[in-house]
């Protein structure tokens, strides 16, 4: 459920027994007073229970006196192209863009079209299995490909990776409102085509639209998630010159069942407060199960 508050902040409410609400563009908007909107909220004449928002990049000491936790962001500090590419990425990530370029990926800002979304579509429903578990945006018809790929247009980059003309990759960014930072909402390649490398060429490309823009930060969503041990994406990232900032994230209780869940850990998902030698456990135990019943999707991914 989203709401808007008195002060046109648009916020996102999630959760049953426990109501946690967040700034829509949470981890792309940022609050500098954020009294106004918690006073709004606690006369939303809406049951919520926890209201979270975190603090900019560029300001990591905590700042405010609400209950506080460490978050984090992999961010790339963007200043110029050429600086990434020689200083900041390894020489692996560097190979593989090269690679793209030798194996015909073509990379370009693109307009959301419907061409746009058709290639989107056709991404998503190749793979019902990335990365060991169930690609949740598997079996989307298109009209809620565009939907969902379609917001916050007015703030949005996009960016193809293209084989012979047919869209094998992209990345929608989504700046904040002072453009000094932006942050990939999406980013996903064809696995049929991962030898062609095309997601380190949109990396590549994602470093040079910020660099042109003068965004002083791409940000690739967390760095780490929870208990879960570096794997595959978080190298990915950190080759790409993606470094871990860890971050204020503050919980303000609105209610006193929201001041029950806090002093609990109530509003943590479970997966991320299970020790993380039964959560890798399940993990394995999730892949077998997935390779039995889509042994055709196993292949593939």
């Amino acid at each position: 459920m989203t709401i808007t508050t008195r002060r046109n902040t648009e916020i996102r409410v999630e959760g049953r027994l426990i109501r946690v609400a967040r700034l829509e563009l949470d981890k792309y908007e940022f609050l500098d007073d954020p009294e106004p909107v918690i006073h709004d909220l606690r006369t939303a004449g809406v049951r919520i229970d926890l209201f979270t928002f975190l603090q900019r990049i560029s300001d990591t000491s905590p700042r405010y006196d609400y209950p506080m936790e460490w978050d984090n962001l992999a961010v790339l500090p963007v200043s110029s192209f050429d600086h990434w590419w020689k200083n900041q990425i390894r020489s692996y990530a560097r190979n593989r863009a090269r690679q793209a370029v030798k194996k015909g990926v073509v990379i370009r800002e693109v307009p959301f079209d419907d061409a746009l979304v058709r290639g989107i579509w056709a991404i998503y429903n190749e793979c019902r299995i990335r990365q060991g578990s169930r690609f949740r945006h598997y079996g989307r018809d298109i009209n809620w490909v565009r939907q969902h790929a379609g917001t916050f247009l007015d703030r949005s980059i996009f960016i193809g990776a293209f084989a012979e003309d047919r869209l094998i990759g992209f990345i929608k960014l989504v700046t904040d409102e002072a453009r000094s930072q932006a942050c990939t909402m999406h980013i996903l390649s064809m696995v049929r085509h991962r030898e062609k490398a095309p997601t380190n060429a949109l990396i590549a490309h994602a470093v040079q639209c910020c660099a042109d823009r003068g965004i002083q930060y791409l940000v690739y969503q967390n760095f780490a998630y929870g208990n879960k041990p570096p794997d595959g994406l978080s190298r990915f990232k950190e080759v790409n010159g993606f470094q871990r900032v860890d971050l204020p994230r503050y919980y303000v209780p609105l209610t006193a069942l929201g001041r029950v869940a806090l002093s609990l850990r109530l509003h943590h998902r479970f997966v991320d407060i299970l020790p993380e030698a039964l959560a890798s456990r399940a993990r394995e135990c999730r892949r077998i199960c997935y390779e039995r019943i889509y042994p055709s999707a196993a292949e593939i991914s």
